[in-house]
């Protein structure tokens, strides 16, 4: 039985406008409002991927705060134009799942939005094992989540592809976490790519 099974995808950007323009292009649908992060001094918006998982694009919110500590997702350093960056994987114990993932997975933190309540965990450098390619982990509380209340333009995830250098022991550390036909890695630069049947054909990002 899997450990993890995946929640989301994130698409970072330096400025949300920009990244909800580009996927909005890209996959052929409006996003739908999201919110805001204070513990991270982020915002993000939301896309559904079906009942239970959807994409987010997320970004530092200039309105806000700067947080006590470097941002989740790596975000501080992020720069360029808006892309897929990180993906989160759900599971039901955080603590057993981080014992055994790659050093670095990061340290729990209870987080609260509206009637959402989730724990994440999170890299204390905001940086995620293998350059980021390796998932954030989360557990949501409770029956609320975000993907059955955002609305189903049709889009499913088919592929997530991901590339690294050292992709077989990315494979090693994955195999023993998640299995899910869907996920592919293979070798190359640090990366992510995605495949979704839409309802005007397989669109990429």
């Amino acid at each position: 039985m899997s450990v993890l099974r995946l929640d989301h995808l994130a698409v970072a950007c330096t400025a949300l406008a920009d990244g909800v323009a580009a996927v909005e292009d890209a996959l052929g649908v409006r996003l739908a409002p999201g919110g805001e992060h204070p513990a991270f001094g982020t915002h993000n918006r939301l896309l559904s991927l079906g009942p239970a998982e959807y994409l987010e694009v997320i970004a530092v919110n200039p309105a806000a705060a700067v947080p006590g500590r470097p941002r989740w997702f790596d975000l501080d350093r992020f720069a360029g134009a808006p892309r897929l960056a990180n993906w989160v994987a759900a599971c039901d114990d955080v603590a057993a799942a981080l014992a055994v993932s790659p050093d670095g997975t990061g340290v729990p933190m209870e987080l609260a939005r509206g009637d959402f309540r989730w724990t994440m965990a999170v890299p204390d450098d905001g940086r995620l094992p293998f350059d980021g390619v390796f998932p954030a982990l989360i557990r949501w509380h409770g029956a609320a989540h975000p993907a059955p209340r955002l609305p189903d333009h049709g889009l499913r995830l088919t592929a997530l592809h991901l590339t690294h250098p050292q992709a077989d022991a990315l494979r090693a550390s994955l195999g023993r976490l998640i299995a899910d036909p869907r996920l592919t890695i293979g070798a190359g630069a640090p990366g992510l790519s995605a495949s979704f049947s839409t309802p005007a054909g397989v669109r990429h990002l």
